[in-house]
């Protein structure tokens, strides 16, 4: 059992502390991404890094279209991880989509997770009545054609966009590095469930103690997300870091830690 589920997320863990951290990726990432996190952790928790199904050095052939045709097939694969290791009392770190499989995670076994940690989230990115998620419903149909049409030209648009940081090109090259290195045709569905999800809803829901890390520029989820997002779940913190971009656990790595050391201590 454990064997298969390292295979499929290709598990890897960290540290021996006597807590638990589990960090997991955004979109068209992987566990690489988290390299500049792990290292700050390690003497205090076990850090369990996963790569999504469908992404980094997991095992494509456990890509199941119904299945992950919403956020809740990704958050059942962590509950499944985390049960199959014996983790308890766990502090999960989301990044960008991730944030919020780790809130659905929370929701379905609220028991499991002791504390949440959201860096970028958006539980809608479309534009609605009263909300602003940064985009309007032909941008995300635009995104969605690109992608359909020419990924590996939509990975080179998008991630110097997603990054942010311009004076800082190799962020970018190394974000759409991560992109190329995916399977087009899964890369393609996984977006759109990401970008056409509306998740605002389950955010009630969630009862964890959550922190949520948010970059004063960011082009993919805006302050006014980072915004909603704490209104809207009871037990909360909205830090804003004085840093540009979707990425703050790259590009600025020491606030990122500075914020989540502060909060977990």
């Amino acid at each position: 059992m454990l064997k298969k589920l390292i295979e499929r997320n290709n598990i890897t863990i960290h540290g021996s502390g006597s807590k638990s951290m589990f960090l997991v990726h955004g979109y068209g990432c992987d566990q690489n991404m988290w390299r500049f996190i792990t290292p700050e952790f390690k003497n205090d928790y076990k850090v369990i890094l996963i790569d999504l199904v469908g992404s980094g050095k997991s095992d494509e052939e456990a890509y199941d279209l119904d299945k992950y045709s919403s956020l809740e097939g990704y958050a059942s694969d962590v509950i499944e991880i985390c049960d199959a290791l014996n983790l308890k009392d766990v502090c999960i770190v989301g990044h960008s989509v991730s944030a919020i499989i780790g809130a659905l995670a929370a929701v379905k076994r609220p028991a499991l997770f002791k504390k949440l940690i959201m860096i970028g989230p958006s539980p809608r990115y479309i534009n609605d009545d009263n909300y602003f998620g940064g985009f309007s419903q032909n941008d995300i149909d635009d995104l969605m054609e690109t992608l359909d049409a020419n990924y590996l030209g939509w990975s080179s648009a998008m991630a110097p966009v997603i990054m942010g940081n311009a004076d800082r090109p190799e962020l970018a090259a190394e974000l759409e590095d991560s992109f190329c290195q995916n399977n087009p045709r899964i890369a393609r569905h996984f977006a759109k469930v990401t970008f056409l999800g509306d998740n605002r809803s389950d955010l009630h829901k969630l009862t964890t103690d959550t922190l949520i890390i948010q970059s004063k520029m960011d082009a993919i989820a805006s302050i006014k997300v980072g915004q909603f997002v704490h209104e809207n779940i009871a037990n909360s913190k909205l830090v804003v870091l004085e840093t540009t971009g979707h990425c703050p656990h790259l590009s600025a790595p020491s606030q990122t830690v500075e914020v989540m050391k502060q909060y977990l201590t």
